[in-house]
């Protein structure tokens, strides 16, 4: 391995460890770097190959103005810096690094993100042809997803690379996107597909009892531990455990996660550490890093979820995939209600194109099995949209609201639409795609209430 790479940090300690993990792995090291102008020096006269960038450096000029002449350059670059203020991270990401590492350097981290930004930075170039699995997938492999538009291929593209590895993937996107499906995917065709699968909803347990579920307890640990439990982890060693709603967790229950992902070990309630071997897969529909930087969720464990994420679009920018889901779904509800229904009538096609899909391709085929049951011909001629929750708007008064004022209104709105019924059919939580236990979860985080009004 004769890949160039300059480090340019200005903290010796740091610089110095990645210096001999770099030069263990085999990997020509330039001189280091602690100032932009150094660093231009370097480039000129030892021509790097990938550059390892951190964001506050010695002299006025930061890793961000850098990043500038690198990419001009064609250079690939790694940032060090996990910073959470939102300019600077914005400012840093507005670069197109490929890729975020966070302090203290791990070994295996560095080593991955290093392949995964050569392999990115190569692929950008259009050098290096789409790399087929070390084993060829099965030809059924990716078949449970739905689509043949330039958006869904982007993604399945990003699982066939992140399959092989075992770094930590995060899922990016709105409810209903297909996030789980996706980490499905990603776990069947990797080397782990034998190993249990297990799915946590982080949204949905209950806040007295998600410790124990994530990583169990011994008997008489806590009042009503009759009996040892095993945790998510460890019921998941050797496979993938797969996060959902990530963005709900606890901050003191991130902090062992972080351990999970750094140590690869679990501490039960009661009991002693434990080494596991799990993947991680996270998800989330919230914006990470508006909660990172409302100090919400920790630093230190976005950079490590952070290695690969995969953003999933949502419905409606999938318009030429709409038809093909709609009659997947049409067959899929006809086999289980035992009815034959074989078409969707065109202008029902072209209402469904027309319509905004709020709830992504979970309220398609919500829409689709309740259609079956109501269709008593064989072609589908009527379509009950629900009525789309008016956008609420971003600025009030002249003044930008904020993530959390946005998604309150946004609820509001649905509660009010649907009289405020969370539950079952025509409920709230149905309408915005939810789980009625996550929309009740935010309901309480966002301080919501019903306001009761008086008649005269």
């Amino acid at each position: 391995m004769s890949t160039r790479i300059l480090i340019v940090e200005d903290q010796f300690i740091e610089a110095n460890n990645l210096r001999i993990i770099l030069k263990k792995a085999g990997y020509f090291v330039c001189t280091i770097a602690r100032s932009v102008s150094e660093a231009l020096t370097i480039v000129e006269e030892e021509i790097p190959e990938l550059v390892l960038l951190d964001i506050h450096l010695q002299g006025k000029l930061t890793g961000i103005d850098l990043a500038g002449t690198l990419s001009i350059k064609n250079i690939a670059f790694v940032f060090l810096s996990a910073n959470s203020n939102r300019q600077i991270l914005n400012a840093a990401k507005a670069t197109k690094p490929y890729g975020f590492l966070v302090k203290p350097f791990r070994e295996k981290d560095v080593l991955v993100m290093l392949d995964v930004a050569w392999y990115l930075h190569s692929q950008h170039q259009h050098t290096l042809p789409a790399a087929p699995p070390a084993n060829p997938l099965p030809a059924d492999a990716l078949s449970s997803i739905i689509g043949t538009g330039k958006a869904i291929k982007e993604v399945l593209e990003n699982v066939k690379i992140v399959a092989a590895s075992a770094i930590s993937v995060l899922l990016l996107g709105e409810s209903g996107t297909g996030k789980e499906l996706i980490a499905q995917c990603i776990h069947r065709i990797s080397v782990r597909k034998a190993k249990p699968f297990v799915v946590v909803n982080c949204a949905a347990l209950p806040a007295n009892l998600i410790e124990s579920e994530l990583f169990g307890h011994e008997k008489g640990s806590f009042t009503g531990a009759t009996e040892k439990r095993s945790g998510k982890f460890e019921q998941g060693n050797g496979g993938t455990v797969f996060l959902d709603e990530i963005g709900e967790l606890p901050l003191d229950l991130q902090v062992k996660l972080l351990r999970v992902l750094q140590e690869q070990e679990v501490e039960p309630i009661g009991g002693k550490k434990i080494k596991i071997d799990v993947r991680i897969i996270a998800a989330t529909n919230r914006n990470l890093e508006e909660e990172m930087a409302a100090g919400r969720f920790r630093i230190d464990l976005y950079y490590r979820l952070n290695i690969f994420p995969i953003q999933l679009p949502p419905l409606r920018n999938r318009k030429e995939d709409i038809a093909a889901l709609a009659h997947f779904f049409l067959k899929k509800y006809c086999l289980i209600e035992g009815k034959d229904i074989s078409e969707i009538a065109d202008n029902i096609l072209q209402a469904m194109l027309n319509y905004s899909w709020p709830g992504n391709i979970r309220q398609l085929e919500n829409l689709m099995a309740r259609s079956v049951l109501l269709t008593s011909g064989q072609i589908i001629t009527s379509l009950q949209l629900p009525a789309q929750v008016k956008e609420s708007s971003a600025v009030s008064s002249g003044k930008l609201k904020t993530l959390e004022e946005n998604e309150r209104g946004h609820i509001l709105a649905a509660l009010e639409e649907c009289n405020w019924k969370i539950h079952g059919t025509g409920g709230a939580a149905e309408l915005l795609e939810l789980n009625a236990s996550t929309l009740v979860s935010r309901i309480k985080k966002l301080g919501i209430e019903k306001k009761i009004t008086v008649k005269n």
